[in-house]
């Protein structure tokens, strides 16, 4: 759904390259795959086994880059980065990669996620004599490696991840190696492919097709992987636990086209949608989804009730962000921008409307109340996952938990507030059944805690929620 007036953001997206003569350009080219995970800010980093260039800036990837750039950015390996602020908030300061150069040697790095004993391990540093040039928890890994400088680099890399709680899917560029990393638990994801003789890495695969790259496969739990003149190694820098992929990746944030953990997230939607069906069946006459993310839930439902699936709301592609919403007045006209009913099709008809989530309502509200202007007679909401009652921790941009109209108010009582004839949510067990089917869920399993509070790591008294933004 539109991000921007729900609630609910996008993360990052992290993109690497090894091996390639074009690195920059690749790596261009995937962070313009990448680019629904984050539009405030971008970033390159490359090496030519000398030194690292670094551009970056804050906008789109295209307003960032021209061809002027790239003639510097020469080299054989890059890392690249989409930011949407989380932790630490925006600036150009705070959009990665973010580079650290000293006299023994420089490295860059990007970052996907959020730890939650950042705050505690930056007072230590501070303690210590550190001293921070940005907001970003990212700086933390940085500050953590650059202490066991005594170390060779790989073993330092090993050392810091052995100290941070929390998510992250990260790349680490020096002149001459690069390394990748992941969580113990998966949360975030992250792929290996190849491109002829070189190695690709991205936040997801989407950005492998773009570039006519091959899926190999996910990065593990735990791994770190290093690469250099000598070829790829990978090591285990710590016992890989349960996985608990984000299970908000496949209900709203990847691309339909990327597959995650070997499963593709079009038709896990598809999935989520069919199941729904069948937890909360309703007699109507046509389904419709809200662009974007929505509708391949709603396809699933159409299918599963046999209800035709039809085009009831159309986003407007060429509307940006809208900043001017003083009054509520505006802001109903900043969604009637963005969408439209589409009358033909929804008047004198009793509509599902299929949506992935509901954060504080007041998007599907106005939704609900453009299918009835438009002529609705009904309007049963479908929403393809459980009620998000629980803040996230990990690095997704969602409200405080009182900002969270699950978190205080019953399924009839968010249906009277958003003005539905019907409400019905996925349950968990449907969403997870939908994501897992029959696999080892020790491979395969999804995190649930915006939904359950059933947090896979230990949440710190002072860990910090990630920036919410309207």
């Amino acid at each position: 759904m539109l991000a921007e007036i729900k609630g609910l953001n996008e993360e990052c997206g992290v993109f690497a390259i090894w091996g390639h003569e074009k690195a920059a350009e690749m790596t261009y080219y995937g962070l313009h795959a990448l680019q629904h995970r984050g539009q405030e800010g971008a970033g390159i980093v490359t090496t030519d086994g000398e030194k690292l260039n670094l551009h970056k800036g804050v906008g789109l990837v295209n307003d960032v880059f021209s061809e002027a750039e790239f003639s510097r950015l020469k080299g054989h390996a890059a890392i690249g980065h989409v930011r949407y602020a989380t932790q630490g908030g925006g600036g150009y300061e705070n959009v990665q990669p973010l580079v650290f150069r000293s006299q023994k040697n420089s490295m860059a790095l990007a970052h996907n996620g959020n730890l939650v004993n950042a705050h505690a391990l930056k007072g230590q540093l501070e303690a210590q004599g550190s001293i921070f040039q940005t907001t970003s928890d990212t700086e933390v890994i940085a500050h953590l490696v650059k202490r066991s400088g005594h170390l060779p680099i790989e073993q330092a890399i090993s050392s810091a991840l052995s100290m941070i709680k929390g998510a992250y899917a990260f790349a680490v560029l020096t002149e001459d190696q690069l390394f990748i990393g992941l969580d113990p638990r998966g949360l975030r994801p992250l792929s290996i492919g190849r491109l002829g003789d070189a190695y690709v890495f991205a936040s997801e695969t989407c950005a492998f097709d773009l570039i006519g790259a091959t899926y190999e496969r996910e990065v593990r739990p735990g791994e770190l992987i290093a690469i250099d003149e000598d070829g790829l190694r990978t090591s285990q820098f710590t016992s890989p636990l349960q996985r608990t992929l984000c299970s908000m990746e496949y209900v709203y944030f990847s691309r339909p086209d990327s597959d995650l953990n070997e499963l593709n997230v079009h038709a896990s939607r598809k999935t989520m949608g069919k199941q729904l069906a069948e937890e909360a069946p309703v007699i109507a006459d046509v389904v419709t989804g809200v662009p974007d993310s929505s509708i391949s839930a709603a396809i699933g439902f159409s299918e599963e009730t046999g209800i035709p699936y039809e085009l009831g709301l159309i986003k407007n592609r060429y509307v940006g962000r809208t900043f001017i919403q003083p009054s509520q007045e505006l802001r109903e006209q900043g969604v009637k921008m963005k969408l439209s009913a589409v009358r033909g099709i929804v008047e004198g008809k009793r509509v599902v409307m299929v949506d992935d989530s509901i954060v504080r309502g007041t998007t599907s509200r106005r939704i609900v109340r453009l299918l009835k202007e438009a002529g609705a007679t009904e309007v049963h909401v479908r929403i393809a996952s459980p009620p998000i009652q629980n803040p996230c921790y990990y690095g997704i941009d969602t409200s405080t938990k009182g900002e969270l109209i699950a978190s205080s108010n019953t399924v009839e009582e968010i249906r009277e507030i958003i003005g539905a004839d019907s409400l019905a949510f996925l349950s968990t067990e449907g969403l997870e059944k939908s994501i897992v089917a029959d696999r080892d869920v020790n491979d395969h399993g999804v995190c649930q805690a915006c939904f359950t509070g059933n947090y896979p790591t230990e949440i710190y008294p002072d860990t910090v929620i990630p920036a919410y933004k309207d």
